[in-house]
Formats: C-alpha cells, structure tokens, sequence
C-alpha cells in the first residue's frame, strides 16, 4: 500500500545556495513514514511499538524551492524479522526531487528492544 502526502516548501527549509536543504528532505522522509504508520497501525500497534531508523539512503536528483508544491509518498518493499525496508519518492508534479530507502527496526515501547513483526502487522502495509 502505497501513501502520500503533499505540501508546499516553507522558507525555513531553504539553505544558503536557495533551495531545500539536504537535511529538510531526510525531514519529510522520515515524516510520510511516520504519518504512514500513523494512517495504517492499529490503536493498540501504536501504543505499544515504535519504529527507529537503522540505515538512510537518498539520492537527491533535483533542488526544490520555497513555495513550490511537494509530494512525499512512501511504500514498503522488503521484511525482515524484526525490520522492514521503506522507500520514498519525493516530486514537485512529475519531476523526481529525492528517492530514499530506509530501513527501520521494529521496538518494543515498554522494553525498547527490537520486537518480532508478525505477518498481522504485515498486512496492515500491503
């Protein structure tokens, strides 16, 4: 199951060379995965597990800038036991601005170890 999210560029993400600063992309990366967990999980899933990002990968492919309409929208590829692999495609209309992959580990709140992710949790995100 794919999901997105769109927005417009706010000016405080833009660096000095004018456009989007590298580290506000790895920003809405982690937010649409953040938001897809959010959108998906159930109420009990959220309260008692918790994702932490294990590894980032983004190419950058080209600038944005301030004002400009963004859609962030992410999907999940590969499972492990205890983590899933992630990407996102950040675009201004069909132009390709960023594609990333994370991988994230599943944590247990109440122990903060990694936890088992069960084909039920699975589902949630197919």
């Amino acid at each position: 199951m794919r999901f997105s999210h769109s927005f417009s560029v706010d000016s405080g993400e833009i660096d000095e060379l004018g456009h989007v600063n590298n580290v506000a992309y790895l920003k809405w990366v982690q937010d649409i995965a953040v938001a897809h967990w959010n959108d998906a999980a159930t109420r009990e899933q959220l309260e008692r597990f918790i994702w932490v990002v294990v590894r980032h990968e983004i190419d950058y492919k080209k600038p944005a800038f301030a004002g400009e309409d963004i859609t962030a929208e992410t999907w999940v590829g590969e499972w492990t036991a205890v983590t899933c692999e992630r990407f996102t495609e950040i675009k201004r209309g069909d132009d390709l601005l960023v594609k990333g992959r994370t991988v994230w580990c599943m944590i247990d709140k109440a122990t903060m170890r990694p936890v088992r992710i069960d084909s039920k949790m699975r589902e949630r995100f197919v």
